[in-house]
């Protein structure tokens, strides 16, 4: 399985804390009939994506991106030390699985210049923070954080009404230590880097484009979650804030990469996670390079 991707004068490294089991199908996407179930379990299975009982298989991962002038790590993760109840397999982690991951890649906590997430969500801003002697700081002590607007701004106005335990914990700190930086799409980082917005999922759910003067990959974030959701663009996980608006958003996405040489970096596919957009019926799919 490879961990390493190159293309154009990108080098993509995903960094893995987790591929595990996650919900039943029919329940995380509450469009999806037993029918359209029966009739694509064969491939979900035989691609890793559904196991024998029709629960979903999700792979919990950053990237790491190489341009010629920096390196960028694209949503961080669940976390270690956060309390989580509502997720066992994320409550107070001790494990050094992710930290592992970073250096088999060769990369170190002080080589990382930017975090930029694609939302705000628990299993996206994770390892933004580490406990350091009872205070959540900035994982990554040299890095620019990079929020959308419109995000952060949803997520303030959530916390200030009932507490929400991950931006309190992964978000707030980086900010309260000036490490953040809240942009709108026109937002980029030289010529490599830019935000495709690609709301639905989220409010402000962005998703990150990256090549000198084109496309060469895209990181979807939760724009979709699950081979499924390319071969059936309507259906839309119960997470989702608009499930409309994300079905729509999810088309014109793959409409727009579709037959390109674009490399599509899946925030939550299992492995290999990345592939190339291709029409497959009425829908898609997201074929393994």
């Amino acid at each position: 399985m490879s961990l390493k991707f190159t293309i154009g004068d990108l080098t993509i490294h995903r960094i893995i804390e987790q591929e595990t089991t996650f919900l039943p199908a029919l329940e995380m996407l509450p469009g999806l009939t037993p029918e359209v179930l029966a009739e694509n379990r064969a491939w979900m299975r035989g691609t890793g994506a559904l196991d024998d009982k029709d629960v979903l298989i999700l792979c919990f991962q950053s990237y790491v991106v190489k341009t010629p002038h920096h390196t960028i790590l694209i949503d961080s993760c669940i976390g270690n030390d956060k309390p989580r109840p509502q997720r066992p397999k994320w409550n107070m982690k001790t494990d050094d699985t992710y930290m592992r991951g970073l250096a088999a890649a060769g990369i170190s906590v002080g080589d990382i210049d930017y975090v930029m997430c694609t939302h705000l969500h628990v299993d996206h801003v994770g390892w933004n923070t580490r406990l350091d002697n009872g205070r959540w700081v900035p994982t990554f002590p040299k890095a620019r954080y990079v929020f959308d607007k419109t995000e952060f701004d949803y997520w303030t106005e959530t916390h200030a009404k009932t507490p929400v335990p991950p931006f309190a914990d992964s978000v707030l700190p980086v900010v309260e230590a000036r490490q953040a930086e809240i942009v709108r799409s026109d937002f980029a980082i030289g010529d490599h880097t830019r935000i495709l917005p690609t709301p639905g999922h989220t409010p402000g759910h962005v998703a990150f484009t990256f090549g000198r003067g084109k496309d060469d990959a895209v990181f979807s974030g939760d724009l979709m979650h699950s081979p499924l959701q390319t071969r059936h663009p309507e259906l839309s996980v119960k997470f989702d804030v608009d499930q409309a608006q994300a079905a729509t958003t999810r088309r014109n996405f793959m409409e727009r990469y579709c037959d390109t040489d674009t490399l599509c970096c899946t925030a939550h596919f299992p492995s290999p996670s990345v592939g190339k957009i291709r029409r497959s019926g009425s829908g898609f799919s997201c074929e393994a390079t």
